[in-house]
């Protein structure tokens, strides 16, 4: 740095290109919220259940009886349960109920990313446009 011949702008270039640089070269990755679920439904509705978490990504731990009703674990990715109590509310008429907790982030599965960055730049591009 000199107060003569350093400008605040060069620094703010160089950090920049600095940090493309660097963030290109660690190979980084998309990670993604795991939320820890456990729905509690009457047994006729578990088939229905375990189903709908499967198309959602979910991952089943288990399954558990507490009297006449079952106790589905499964950790879910936090974009696939918007709106989940209503979801779990029409697949078992409304007799069924479920809680969430954070557990973990993991590392969106490849053919997602693709997708999300493709939303992305269209986003970009639409508010670029403006």
């Amino acid at each position: 740095m000199h107060p003569v011949d350093s400008k605040d702008i060069a620094f703010q270039v160089a950090g920049y290109h600095a940090f493309k640089e660097s963030f290109t070269n660690a190979s980084p990755c998309l990670l993604e919220p795991i939320y820890t679920v456990g729905i509690t439904v009457p047994g006729e509705y578990v088939g229905a259940v375990l189903g709908d978490l499967s198309s959602r990504r979910g991952r089943i731990l288990g399954v558990d009886s507490d009297g006449h009703f079952q106790v589905i674990r499964a950790t879910v990715p936090y974009k696939q349960l918007y709106h989940y109590s209503t979801v779990i509310r029409s697949l078992t008429s409304g007799r069924g109920r479920h809680s969430e907790d954070f557990s973990h982030y993991e590392e969106v599965p490849a053919d997602q990313v693709q997708a999300i960055l493709a939303e992305a730049r269209a986003r970009r591009d639409s508010q670029a446009a403006k």
